[in-house]
C-alpha cells in the first residue's frame, strides 16, 4: 500500500485529504510541523508528500528545498498562493507538481496516482532489467543487489530516466547538489568513478552500465555493446 505523508496544518483539512486517499488505497499520515516531516522523510517509507506552504514552524518552501538535498520523493505542494510566480518557484526547487486552494479531494488523488506513475515510470527502464530500489537505494539486476549512497543513487536514477542520452556534468551536479553549493566538476566524475566500481563489481555480467563521452558527460548504458569513452 503506498504511503503518502500530508503535511498540512489544518486538521479538517488534513483529515479529509486522508480519507480520500485511505479510500483510494493509499497509506495517508498527516503532520502539521516542518521539523516533524523532515524527520519523518529521513525515515523514508513514503512514496509522495503533499506539502501545504504556510505552516506553523516554518516555510514549505524551504522545507521541500531540504528535503531536495536527500530525497527525490515526489512533492505535491497544496497552498492557497495563486500567483503564477509562486507556482514556478515551486516547481523550480523541485516540486513536481502544485496545487491550489480550493481544491477537489478527488483531483489530488488524481494528480497524487499521476506524479506516482511519471516516478516509477524512472524506476525500471523496459530492456535493461536494471531495477532502483528507492526505498533501500539499491540498484538490482538478475535477482542480484547493489547498495548504494543517496548521491549515487540520484545519480544513477537521472542516468536511467533516458538510457543513452548524454548527461552534462552541470546538469548532474544540480541533481545531487540543489543548493548550488561551490564545487569541482571533477566532484561528479569521483560519484561516477564509484558508482561504475559498486555497479561492475556487484551486479552480474560483463556489462559496463555507466558510458562517458570526453567532455560532455555521461549516460547509461542498456547494453554491452554500447562501449565507453572514459575521460576519468
Amino acid at each position: 500500500m503506498p504511503r503518502v505523508l500530508i503535511v498540512e496544518d489544518e486538521p479538517r483539512l488534513a483529515q479529509l485529504l486522508a480519507d480520500y486517499l485511505t479510500h483510494s488505497h493509499f497509506q495517508a499520515d498527516q503532520t502539521a510541523s516542518v521539523r516533524e516531516a523532515e524527520r519523518l522523510v529521513r525515515e523514508g517509507g513514503y512514496q509522495a508528500v503533499l506539502l501545504d506552504l504556510m505552516l506553523p514552524d516554518g516555510d514549505g518552501m524551504e522545507l521541500c528545498k531540504t528535503i531536495r538535498r536527500f530525497s527525490q520523493v515526489p512533492i505535491l505542494m497544496i497552498t492557497a498562493r495563486v500567483e503564477e510566480v509562486d507556482r514556478l518557484l515551486g516547481l523550480e526547487i523541485g516540486a513536481d507538481d502544485y496545487i491550489c486552494k480550493p481544491f477537489s479531494p478527488r483531483e489530488v488523488v488524481a494528480r497524487v496516482k499521476a506524479v506516482l506513475r511519471r516516478s516509477l515510470a524512472t524506476e525500471q527502464e523496459p530492456g535493461s532489467g536494471l531495477e532502483l530500489d528507492r526505498h533501500r537505494f539499491e540498484a538490482v539486476y538478475q535477482s542480484a543487489r547493489v547498495a548504494l549512497t543517496a548521491i549515487e543513487f540520484e545519480l544513477l536514477a537521472t542516468l536511467a530516466k533516458q538510457p543513452g542520452r548524454i548527461w552534462s556534468r552541470d546538469h548532474l551536479m544540480d541533481v545531487i547538489y540543489p543548493d548550488h553549493r561551490v564545487v569541482s566538476d571533477r566532484t561528479i566524475d569521483s560519484h561516477i568513478r564509484k558508482l561504475r566500481r559498486k555497479l561492475g563489481e556487484g551486479l552480474p555480467g560483463d556489462h559496463d552500465w555507466i558510458g562517458s563521452v570526453y567532455g560532455v558527460g555521461y549516460r547509461l548504458q542498456t547494453r554491452p555493446e554500447d562501449g565507453t569513452d572514459e575521460d576519468e
